[in-house]
C-alpha cells in the first residue's frame, strides 16, 4: 500500500493536545459519488465488538455515515479502523454497517488505493467500480433469520426444566455446527412453530438476520480430457514459465506466438502446476465472444472453473465471486474486470491478446487490466503471462529493453504452415469495372472455390448496420445525428438510421431534407448489407452475422460460435468479434473486405490496429490439413502495416513503426495523458480547455502540452468536445502536469472534463 494509504493516522497533533485529547475507535471512508477525499467518522461502541463480527465495522465492508450540516445518509467504503487521537475534532458517528463480511480484501484495498493515484481517480469511485453491482446489492440472496444456542444457555441445557418438544428443539439446534433458518430448524425437529416461539419468548436461543443464497450455483459436469503433447518451442515455454513459478517471485512473461501456435495449451500446463501447489490463476480474455470456446478448454482441464464477464446477471456474478472468495476455484476466466477477482490464494495472471485494447476500461475510472494485473502480481511477488500473435508496441518494447522476458512460438503446432496471403487492390480499374458490391471478383472467386470444397469462410468487415452514410447526390446533404457530429448509419432489418454513438433512432428519409431531392442515396458497406450481398451471390450458403447487432440474446455467442464449429453455417461474416482468438479446422478461406476501415483515423495508433487485425483475422484459417489462404481488400495496398500483416511478420511491422513514435516521443518511448473538456456551449467550453491547457503547461516544466483542439467527434450527446494531449517523458512528470486537475476546479454550469491517463481511444 502506498505510504499515504499506510499512515492514514499517523499525524498526531501536539503533545499538549494529545494529553487532553480523546482516544476513540475511528473509520476513514470514501464516498462512491459525491465528495471526492477521505472522512473521520468515531465507531460507537455497538460496531466495534469484535465478538459480534457481522456488525464489526473494519476496512473492506461499506457503512452508512452522515454528510454534510444536514447530515444526509450516504453509503461509503471503509478503507481503515484505528483507535487514535480525535485532536479534538468533533467527529460524526457511523449510523450502520451494511455488511456481515467485507467485500474487499486488503489487497483489493491496496490495488484500488494504487489505481486512485496512477490513474486520478477518486478512491470511492475506483473501489465501487472493483466490485460488481451485483456483489454489491446481494443478488440472489434473501434476508433470512437464522437460529443459535447462546454459550450461557449451552452451558446449562441439562439442568433447563422444559416441555419434551422444546428441550427436543434446543437440542437439535445446539447440536448443528452452523446457525439455522426456521424451516431448517423446524424439519430436523420435527415440530410445528410452536415449541421453537416458547423457546424464543423464554429468551433461550439467540437469532440474527442474514442474506442467504436462493438457489447455490451448480457447475455442470463436463468431460474431462488429457494434456496435449507439447512440441519443443511449447516445453521450452512451459519450462521458462515454471521456473518463474518456481522463483516465486514477480517477473513478467511475454509469449509472442503465431496465431495457431499453442498458446493456450502452454497456459493451461502452467496453471496445472500452480493448481497442484493448492493456488488459483486468473486468465484474462479480451472479448466475450472467446469466452465459451476458453472457458470449455479449461472446464476440460480443470474441476473448478469460475467465469466472469459483463453479459452475466448480476445473480450469476454475485454467486461466482463468492465462489472464488471461498478459495473452491482453480482458475477464474473473464474479461477485463476478472483481473479484481478475489482469489485468496493467487499463484498467477495470463492475458490472452495481451494486445487488445477492449482491457483499457472507457468510463471512469480508466484502468488498463495489463497495468492493474503487473501492479497486482508485483504485490503478490507472482509472475504475469502476456500472450499474443500480435503484442501491443508497448509490451514488446519492454521486452526489448529487458523489462520483460521474451519468449517465442515462431511456427504452428504440427508444423502446419501460415495462410497466404493476398492483396486485392480495389484501386484496379478491372476490379472496379467488374464490382458492384462489398465482394471483389477475386474474393468472389475464391469463395466459390472453398464452398465448393467443403471448407468454410470468414469475411471480416468491421462496420455495423446496412449502409455507413445517408447523402443526397443533388446538394451533397449527409444525414448526421442531431445530437453527434457523427453520420447516421442505416439498418435496413429494422429501417431506421442510428446514431451508433448516443443510440438516437429516426426513420429514414424518404427525400433530402435540405433541397427536397427525392434521389436521397444510402452509400457504404455495413455487416447488414453485406450479408445481403452474400445471400444474393450464394443462394445455397448458410450464413450467419456476428455483429453486436445480431449478438444482443444472453448465450447468442455461444449459439453462434457452436454452429459455425458443427459445420451448421458455411460463410461466418461480422466484426472484429469474429477475428481473434477461434480455432475451426475447417475455415479454408478469410476475406478482409476493407482493411482500411481504422487505418487512416487521425490516432497514432491506427496502423498498430490495422495490423493487428488483419494479422488476427488472417489467423483463423489454415488451421486444418485443407491449408487456407487470406485475400485482404484495400486502396493502400502498399502500406507499411498491411505489408507486414500479409507477410506475418511482426518484427518488421515493429521495426518500422517504432522510430516514428520515437521520434515524436508516443508511447512506447514517452507517457501520455488525455484531458477532454465537454460542455453544452461551444464557446464557454473552449475558453475552460484553454485555461486547463494554460495551467497543465505552468505545472508540467518538461512536458509537451498539445491542444485544446477539437475532439475527433467534435459534438457527442448534445456537448461540444475539446481535447488536450500531455507528453511525458515517465509517470512522475505525467502526474506532476496534471497536478491543476487533482484540486476543486470552479467550472462554468454544464461544463465537464475527464482526465485518461495511458489514453487507447483518441476519438
Amino acid at each position: 500500500m502506498s505510504d499515504r494509504q499506510q499512515n492514514l493516522f499517523d499525524t498526531q497533533p501536539p503533545q499538549w493536545e494529545l494529553d487532553d485529547a480523546e482516544h476513540r475507535r475511528i473509520a476513514r471512508v470514501v464516498l462512491s459519488s459525491g465528495p471526492a477525499g477521505e472522512f473521520d467518522y468515531f465507531v460507537p461502541e455497538e460496531f466495534a465488538d469484535e465478538r459480534k463480527p457481522e456488525v464489526l465495522a473494519q476496512a473492506g465492508r461499506r457503512v452508512r455515515v452522515p454528510l454534510g450540516r444536514g447530515n444526509r445518509p450516504v453509503v461509503g467504503y471503509c478503507v481503515e479502523v484505528a483507535v487514535t487521537s480525535t485532536g479534538g475534532r468533533k467527529l460524526k458517528p457511523v449510523s450502520a454497517v451494511l455488511d456481515t463480511a467485507p467485500l474487499l480484501s486488503p489487497r483489493m484495498l491496496e490495488i484500488g488505493q494504487w489505481i486512485a493515484e496512477y490513474y486520478l481517480a477518486p478512491l470511492g469511485q475506483v473501489l465501487e467500480g472493483i466490485l460488481p453491482a451485483g456483489v454489491r446489492g446481494k443478488a440472489g440472496t434473501r434476508e433470512t433469520t437464522l437460529f443459535s444456542v447462546p454459550t450461557r444457555v449451552a452451558a446449562r441445557m441439562t439442568r433447563l426444566d422444559l416441555p419434551e418438544k422444546q428441550a427436543h428443539a434446543l437440542k437439535i439446534l445446539a447440536a448443528s455446527s452452523k446457525p439455522l433458518a426456521l424451516k431448517q430448524w423446524m424439519a430436523r425437529a420435527e415440530c410445528t412453530s410452536g415449541p421453537i416461539s416458547a423457546l424464543r419468548k423464554k429468551e433461550l436461543v439467540e437469532s440474527r438476520v442474514e442474506r442467504i443464497d436462493t438457489d447455490p450455483l451448480l457447475e455442470q459436469p463436463v468431460a474431462r480430457r488429457e494434456a496435449l503433447e507439447l512440441n519443443p518451442a511449447q516445453a521450452a515455454a512451459l519450462e521458462t514459465i515454471t521456473t518463474a513459478l518456481d522463483r516465486r517471485e514477480q517477473s513478467t512473461l511475454l509469449l509472442h506466438g503465431v496465431t495457431g501456435s499453442g498458446k493456450t495449451e502452454v497456459y493451461i500446463q502452467a496453471i496445472e502446476k500452480v493448481v497442484s501447489f493448492g493456488r488459483q490463476a486468473i486468465v484474462l480474455v479480451p472479448e466475450i465472444s472467446l469466452t465459451p470456446q476458453t472457458v470449455g478448454r479449461f472446464r476440460e482441464r480443470f474441476d473448478h472453473v469460475a467465469v466472469l464477464h459483463s453479459h452475466q446477471s448480476d445473480v450469476e456474478r454475485h454467486r461466482q465471486w463468492k465462489r472464488i472468495a471461498s478459495g473452491d476455484v482453480q482458475v477464474v476466466v473473464g474479461a477485463r474486470s476478472a483481473i479484481f477477482a478475489p482469489t485468496p490464494h493467487l499463484g498467477l495472471v495470463v492475458i490472452d491478446e495481451e494486445h487488445e485494447t477492449s482491457f483499457k476500461q472507457d468510463t471512469a475510472p480508466r484502468y488498463h487490466a495489463r497495468e492493474v494485473a503487473l501492479q497486482r502480481t508485483r504485490m503478490d511477488q507472482i509472475p504475469l503471462v502476456l500472450g499474443s500473435a500480435t503484442p501491443s508496441l508497448e509490451s514488446w518494447h519492454a521486452a526489448g529493453r529487458g523489462d520483460y522476458q521474451l519468449i517465442s512460438l515462431p511456427d504452428r503446432v504440427s508444423n502446419l504452415p501460415l495462410p497466404v496471403v493476398r492483396a486485392v487492390d480495389l484501386r484496379d480499374q478491372e476490379h472496379r469495372k467488374w464490382n458492384r458490391g462489398a465482394i471483389s471478383r477475386p474474393l468472389h472467386q475464391a469463395m466459390t472455390a472453398a464452398l465448393a470444397d467443403g471448407g468454410q469462410v470468414i469475411l471480416l468487415l468491421n462496420r455495423r448496420g446496412y449502409s455507413t452514410h445517408v447523402q443526397c447526390p443533388a446538394c451533397g446533404f449527409v444525414l448526421k445525428c442531431d445530437s453527434c457530429d457523427v453520420s447516421m448509419v442505416f439498418h435496413r432489418q429494422a429501417n431506421h438510421v442510428v446514431c451508433h454513438w448516443c443510440d438516437r433512432v429516426e426513420p429514414p428519409p424518404t427525400h433530402c431534407p435540405d433541397c427536397k431531392d427525392a434521389n436521397i442515396r444510402y452509400g457504404g458497406f455495413g455487416t447488414q448489407k453485406l450479408e445481403a450481398e452474400v445471400r444474393a451471390r450464394f443462394p445455397d450458403a448458410r450464413v450467419l452475422r456476428m455483429d453486436t447487432d445480431s449478438m444482443r440474446r444472453p448465450g447468442s455467442h455461444e449459439q453462434a460460435l457452436d454452429s459455425f464449429r458443427n459445420g451448421e453455417v458455411d460463410v461466418l461474416l461480422g466484426t472484429q468479434m469474429i477475428a481473434k482468438g477461434l480455432d475451426f479446422p475447417n475455415v479454408t478461406l478469410v476475406g478482409v473486405v476493407n482493411a482500411d476501415t481504422s487505418l487512416h483515423f487521425p490516432d497514432f495508433r491506427a496502423s498498430e490496429r490495422t495490423f493487428h487485425l488483419v494479422t488476427q483475422v488472417a489467423g483463423r484459417t489454415g488451421r486444418g490439413s485443407q491449408g487456407g489462404r487470406v485475400l485482404v481488400q484495400t486502396l493502400s495496398p502498399d502500406h507499411p502495416a498491411l505489408v507486414a500483416a500479409m507477410q506475418h511478420n511482426y518484427q518488421a511491422f515493429a521495426a518500422s513503426e517504432l522510430p516514428e513514435r520515437e521520434m515524436l516521443n508516443y508511447p512506447p518511448f514517452g507517457r501520455m495523458a488525455r484531458v477532454v473538456i465537454r460542455g453544452p456551449n461551444d464557446q464557454v467550453t473552449l475558453a475552460v480547455a484553454d485555461e486547463l491547457a494554460g495551467k497543465i503547461r505552468t505545472a508540467g516544466a518538461g512536458t509537451r502540452v498539445m491542444g485544446p483542439a477539437p475532439c475527433t467527434i467534435a459534438k457527442l450527446r448534445e456537448l461540444f468536445r475539446y481535447h488536450i494531449l500531455v507528453i511525458a517523458p515517465d509517470v512522475a512528470a505525467l502526474h506532476k502536469a496534471a497536478a491543476p486537475l487533482a484540486g476543486k476546479l470552479k467550472l462554468p454550469e454544464g461544463v465537464q472534463w475527464i482526465v485518461d491517463i495511458d489514453p487507447v481511444d483518441m476519438m
